[in-house]
């Protein structure tokens, strides 16, 4: 039994190493410049606060810290972003073995994932939904730690507040897995009164709370203009009566066709559809809570507020569909007939990095076409033909001057849209079209 499970574990790596080598080295080669999303990170990161105007701190922090290490490297952000998924895969793997007791269903539970395209096709953009994922997996990891512990843990209360706090600072969907969490709690406490209550539970809100009052101090200080942007994005203030149907049922309609090849693979694993919702069943509770509840709010969300719920916001919340389904059918699983469940797995793991090396190559007018490196050039010339000290700061929008950011070998600091304020004191700068370059 040891060498089984030292070999599905080999396997689990391979799967691990190959997803995160092939979805680094395909964006590498077939793109010229960085997505949007990532070169507006590394534009925030230049000049970091605890907050910026669409979203709060954390997306910025990490393309930062690879910045420091790794300069203008395009690849390097492609790895940041496949390190932030195989962290979710791991911890997805570490949940499964947990739940389902069998190393080999517990794998299957995670190449599944393969066949949801947030997991594989949209990775390679380092954005806010990208860096929920491992925080989204360590908060449902170290909350089940609880469920099932008669003896609640400090160091476990203290990681989800800690993990928690990370996940809302990188985009503040990540409260409908805390919501559904803490309903998961107050069921098993105050209604089914399985589970006492236990002070600990204090500790992961006082140190979510703690982690959270620099970025509220900044929200007061900055009128609230992260919180604004979303709700402008979701089109609430356009919103009428007929949205409050339209919307729920566009949302639901998405989730489905994302789906369709995930519940493919099932199909070829499971021969035979046949389950039983069982709520005493504390196993399934638990992967229904962290798994239906959050979409459910979502829809509700949608519903009741008439708003539009764009797609790849749900990125973080299939992470535990594997677990889920395979939980279920567990008993309708045979593994020894298990070959076209694999050749499906390996048709669509090796079909999307060809449809993204397809897409990437054909296509010619998307974002990571932009000629960034060749802006910066000539940007350089012009500035150099006036001045003879390096760049240190540009104005304008995060694409542009993002790119300008990332680029030049001064690394300028980016200090957002046109700023009256910087120019006005700066004795030294050009406007290039609507970007602005100049010294402090």
């Amino acid at each position: 039994m040891n060498i089984l499970n030292r070999n599905i574990n080999n396997l689990f790596f391979i799967f691990a190493l190959s997803h995160l080598i092939i979805w680094t080295v395909i964006p590498s080669i077939t793109n010229n410049n960085l997505p949007l999303d990532t070169i507006e990170a590394l534009a925030w990161g230049s000049n970091l606060d605890w907050g910026f105007n669409k979203h709060p701190p954390m997306s910025a922090f990490f393309p930062e810290i690879f910045f420091q290490i790794f300069g203008a490297q395009d690849w390097a952000y492609y790895l940041l972003s496949q390190i932030f998924v195989l962290i979710a895969f791991y911890y997805v793997f570490k949940l499964a073995n947990e739940i389902l007791k069998n190393i080999k269903l517990s794998l299957i539970s995670v190449i599944l994932l393969e066949s949801i395209y947030f997991y594989n096709f949209t990775t390679p953009e380092f954005n806010v939904n990208v860096c929920q994922l491992p925080f989204w997996s360590l908060v449902v990891y170290y909350s089940w730690k609880i469920f099932v512990s008669k003896k609640i843990k400090f160091i476990d209360c203290f990681l989800i507040g800690l993990f928690s706090a990370i996940g809302f600072l990188s985009k503040y969907l990540f409260i409908y897995l805390l919501l559904s969490v803490d309903l998961l709690f107050i069921y098993l406490i105050f209604i089914q009164k399985s589970k006492k209550f236990d002070f600990k539970y204090y500790i992961t809100l006082e140190v979510f709370i703690i982690l959270l009052i620099p970025h509220f101090l900044w929200l007061f200080k900055n009128d609230f203009v992260t919180i604004l942007y979303g709700l402008k994005r979701t089109g609430l203030e356009s919103s009428g009566i007929i949205d409050h149907i339209k919307y729920p049922i566009l949302f639901l309609g998405k989730q489905i066709g994302i789906l369709i090849p995930f519940f493919l693979l099932i199909f070829l694993l499971v021969k035979k559809i046949k389950f039983r919702i069982n709520l005493k069943d504390k196993k399934l509770l638990f992967l229904i809570f962290i798994n239906i509840l959050p979409i459910v709010l979502m829809f509700m969300t949608s519903f009741i507020m008439g708003s539009k719920i764009r797609t790849m916001w749900m990125t973080p919340f299939y992470l535990f569909f594997g677990i889920l389904f395979v939980y279920l059918f567990q008993s309708q699983i045979n593994l020894k007939k298990i070959n076209s469940f694999l050749y499906g797995f390996l048709f669509l793991f090796f079909l999307s990095p060809v449809l993204y090396s397809f897409e990437s190559i054909s296509q010619t007018n998307k974002r990571t076409d932009y000629p960034g490196k060749e802006m910066a050039a000539k940007a350089q010339i012009i500035w150099s033909k006036d001045f003879d000290k390096e760049i240190q700061f540009v104005t304008g929008n995060e694409w542009k001057a993002g790119n300008l950011s990332y680029h030049l070998k001064s690394r300028p600091r980016w200090e957002g849209f046109t700023n009256n304020e910087i120019l006005n004191k700066s004795s030294q700068f050009i406007c290039i079209d609507d970007v602005c370059l100049g010294r402090y």
